[in-house]
């Protein structure tokens, strides 16, 4: 009796180990893909380093200028273009192909032949990705589709997507999954203005 009673010990205390590695692993015998990816952490780490790499801050999220040049704002990281920042106007005349393209003091507002485009908010709150899918993420990306829906508009310029379409499935998942762990911010992000608003 005291023999069944130490082994079922053992095997509940392997059990309770197991699952103390890490509460949140990524179901890898899902997909092939993340064979090599053991947990959540793993995965956020990886896209952490991918976001910082390709320089997403770049263009989502507003800067602070200083006497040496824009730093990121870190309070507002990945809040895309501020809602309640005004654009100065817009001389029409040098805009246009073998023109100016510019951009705003807080690098989030983009001015071109394609009109006016805003640096999106990517972080996890619903004004941003908070509702976003996996698959979402994948389609803006992959196919440039605003808001990864597929019968939306196209992404516009500055946004490099076509880069961005030969990241693997596991990148984009990294990328994604560490999105979701960003303070989220409540930033209504303007929508683009055509070349005739102007």
């Amino acid at each position: 009796m005291k023999k069944i009673i130490f082994y079922s010990c053992c095997f509940v205390a392997l059990i309770l180990l197991s699952n103390c590695k890490d509460n949140k692993t990524v179901d890898v015998n899902q997909n092939e893909q993340y064979k090599s990816i053991d947990t959540l952490q793993e995965l956020v780490a990886r896209g952490s380093y991918l976001v910082n790499a390709i320089g997403c801050d770049d263009c989502h999220s507003p800067k602070k200028m200083t006497p040496q040049g824009p730093i990121i704002d870190l309070d507002r990281r990945f809040s895309g273009h501020p809602s309640d920042e005004t654009l100065y106007k817009i001389d029409k005349n040098n805009i246009g192909p073998g023109k100016w393209i510019f951009m705003n003091n807080s690098l989030t507002a983009f001015v071109g032949p394609w009109g006016v485009s805003f640096g999106a908010n990517l972080t996890p709150d619903d004004t941003g990705m908070g509702n976003w899918t996996f698959d979402n993420f994948k389609t803006a990306l992959r196919e440039g589709k605003f808001k990864g829906i597929k019968d939306q508009r196209m992404l516009l310029p500055p946004m490099p997507w076509q880069n961005f379409k030969n990241l693997t499935d596991s990148d984009l998942r990294a990328m994604f999954e560490y999105f979701k762990t960003v303070k989220p911010i409540k930033n209504i992000v303007p929508n683009p203005i055509p070349p005739t608003g102007l």
